[in-house]
Parts: structure tokens; sequence; C-alpha cells
């Protein structure tokens, strides 16, 4: 029992670390981040409230995570219910990034995009100057690298392939 017991708490520790290792690189507009989610905050991993992270406050919220994936209740997590997971976090994720894409370009306030506002024309136009540097009408492959290379520098290196590359 006791075994069970540490490993379980090893376990819980090693939630925290990662989570506490997300923080430590996350993004400072959107909070604290861990595998693209919002890392979890101190308040949330002291789950009894008394103001100190103990290996039970960290077993609790392993529990509580195991309870949430497994969504027949039998004690044991299916790839089927990992899956479903998955799915229900994906289709929360796209429904924000679409709530998000209609606030920003509804120019009517209407709640929806009508083709006028998705093609962005003021956009566009302002990204093809953008691109044709020497102003002649037409963007060459030259001055089409040359953009991708300067939005690379503004974004910075992407996970993996630019990270090989340089």
């Amino acid at each position: 029992m006791k075994r069970t017991q540490l490993i379980a708490g090893v376990a819980a520790l090693a939630v925290v670390a990662t989570t506490m290792a997300g923080a430590t690189v996350a993004e400072a507009k959107k909070g604290p981040r861990h595998h693209g989610k919002e890392a979890m905050t101190f308040e949330q991993m002291d789950t009894n409230g008394d103001g100190i992270i103990t290996a039970e406050d960290l077993v609790a919220k392993q529990a509580e995570r195991f309870a949430t994936l497994d969504a027949d209740g039998n004690g044991e997590v299916s790839a089927e219910e990992l899956i479903a997971h998955a799915k229900s976090e994906n289709e929360e994720r796209m429904q924000k990034q679409s709530e998000r894409m209609i606030e920003h370009m509804d120019e009517n306030d209407d709640g929806v995009l009508s083709a006028e506002e998705m093609s962005g024309k003021d956009r566009g136009e302002r990204m093809f100057k953008h691109f044709d540097t020497n102003e002649d009408g037409e963007i060459s492959e030259e001055e089409f690298a040359a953009a991708q290379e300067k939005m690379k520098d503004r974004k910075g290196p992407r996970k993996g392939k630019d990270k090989e590359e340089k």
C-alpha cells in the first residue's frame, strides 16, 4: 500500500514539475501554459485550500484528473475514453478560435463573417505592398522568400524544424 502511495506521489510530483516547467517558458501575454493549455495555479493544486501544497493535494489532483478521463466511472481509462476526451478538448479549442476569429474580423458586428469580411481585402493589399519591396506591382520569388524570412525572424523559431536548420 505504501509503495502504491509513493508511486502515486512521485507521478503527481512529475505532473507538478512539468506544469511548473511549462509556466516558466509560458507566454506572458496569455499566461502560463502547459501543452497548449493553461498551467495549473497554486490555488488549483492546493485541493484542500489550506495554503500549502502537500503530497496528498497532488494525489487528489491526480485522482481528479483520472476521474475526468474515466468517463464511465469503471476505474479504468480506455483508448476510447482518451480519444473522446481529446476530441472534446479539441472541439473546445476550435470553438474559442472561431469565436476569436469572428470577433477580430466581424466588421459589422453581426456575429457572422461574410465573404467580404473573410477576404480581408485591406489586409491583403497591405500584405501585398509589404511583400512587393521594389513596388513594381509583382512579387518575385526573392521578395516572397525575403518576406517569409522576415516573418520567421519576427515570430521566432518554431519547435523542431527551424531549430534543426539553424
